[in-house]
């Protein structure tokens, strides 16, 4: 018997469907992706893998990928920032377009997206990985020429991690160091508690009558609370008249004078040589601008977690940091969500339902001093019956810092770079710790 070459194709797809694989559309489902973050990233690159004949638009402003996790290293002078900055070139090697540009305007009803630069892109889904909103205004005297002095440096890279550094090279032994936290939920939520150790350790080294003032507006330590208390009891005095930090719980900074390098709270200003201001943080402005941002009080993005669609929005996933969730905002769980996401979407199109009870994990290093660290990992499993994430048994942190696990931290973020920006088996790091 002998095919044409349409029915050669026919057969073709039948034989594909009989063998569990969906036959090819005729049109390419369109997927655009708004962030090329740990989330975003993550979830381009895996859906090429799994099933190419989707078209990936990608659209980010940054030429450059730069690390949050790993920017506390730069601070404490182990690494520099170029150290953790990454190139997009192989996303944009696998993806169908690669946009250097920000959104202006979506339209829901329409499904496009229309880019600053004039460009006017339709989808079948759009992913929203687009990070947070830093709340200025939450802060009194917390303006632009304030931002030029006091920097936040939860945005890792250039104007904001190096200046910071460069701050805390410039002041005299002896000085203060002055870091406030936010209310959680905020992105990352060992890091503050980290960045403090690590700039202990350099001090303790460079700057050893220095002091560091935590302004922590929650009333006590988020994460690792245990780990991170034993760490400073032990390399930096904590406790004793001889600490080197000043932790204040429940002192959220209402305002903020950087000409007269001080910090108001609700009861007393405080002086500082170096200002670390991390203001309060929500979902970014692009979600509240389509109605997803309506958890918590207008800050958050609730979704579903089969796939992270938006519960407000149609047709619109949400990853990474803007999701209303217990699930930790950090770099493994947007890395995880992404591929979820993407899997997702791929047996969707596919015309099958996603998993119903999906699992997503995260590992979290945080260094103690410059040869030790220690972890929390957590597993999530949904549960049906309430439409939630849950933690599993078997979740838990380390019992100790270790040196050992401060190897493994570095192991830890070079594969998670690897795994969501697709470097090459053979890329140089170029990162001490």
């Amino acid at each position: 018997m002998t095919l044409n070459r349409r029915e050669f194709l026919i057969a073709s797809g039948g034989a594909l469907a009989a063998a569990g694989f969906p036959a090819i559309a005729k049109a390419r489902p369109r997927v655009v992706i708004v962030g090329a973050g740990y989330g975003g990233a993550t979830c381009a690159r895996y859906l090429k893998l799994w099933l190419p004949s989707i078209e990936v638009t990608v659209i980010e402003p940054n030429a450059r990928f730069v690390s949050c996790p790993f920017s506390n290293t730069v601070l404490a002078g182990w690494n520099r920032l170029g150290d953790i900055t990454f190139p997009y070139d192989s996303i944009k090697a696998v993806v169908d377009r690669f946009i250097s540009d920000t959104v202006s305007a979506i339209d829901t009803d329409k499904r496009t997206v229309t880019t600053a630069g004039g460009k006017t892109l339709a989808y079948d889904r759009l992913i929203l990985a687009p990070g947070i909103e830093l709340q200025f205004d939450k802060v009194a005297g917390y303006d632009a020429e304030a931002q030029q002095t006091i920097k936040h440096a939860w945005k890792a890279g250039p104007g904001q991690t190096d200046v910071l550094r460069r701050q805390l090279e410039a002041m005299p032994d002896g000085g203060t160091f002055v870091i406030s936290i936010p209310m959680a939920p905020f992105r990352c939520p060992p890091a503050p508690y980290e960045r403090v150790c690590l700039i202990a350790d350099y001090f303790k080294r460079a700057k050893p009558r220095s002091k560091i003032i935590m302004l922590d507006g929650n009333p006590d330590i988020v994460s690792k609370k245990t780990l991170f208390l034993t760490a400073w009891k032990k390399h930096y005095g904590y406790g004793t008249d001889a600490s080197m930090i000043d932790y204040r719980p429940n002192n959220m900074p209402a305002a903020v004078d950087a000409k007269a390098m001080k910090v108001g709270t609700d009861f007393d200003d405080v002086k500082g040589d170096v200002i670390n201001l991390v203001p309060p943080m929500r979902a970014a402005t692009i979600t509240g601008l389509i109605g997803a941002r309506t958890g918590d009080n207008g800050n958050w993005c609730p979704v579903d977690y089969l796939s992270y669609e938006s519960t407000e929005v149609a047709n619109v996933h949400i990853l990474g940091d803007s999701i209303l969730s217990n699930l930790s905002k950090a770099a493994a769980l947007a890395n995880n969500s992404g591929k979820l996401c993407a899997y997702a979407l791929t047996e969707i199109f596919s015309g099958r339902a996603p998993d119903p009870v999906p699992v997503v994990t995260s590992t979290c290093y945080s260094a103690s001093t410059d040869h030790t660290a220690f972890h929390v990992a957590t597993v999530f499993r949904y549960n049906p019956a309430d439409k939630s994430m849950q933690v599993q048994p078997g979740s838990g942190v380390s019992d100790a810092e270790s040196a050992k696990e401060f190897k493994y931290m570095r192991g830890w973020a070079r594969n998670i770079w690897a795994d969501t920006l697709g470097l090459p088996r053979r890329y140089r790091f170029t990162n001490r710790v």
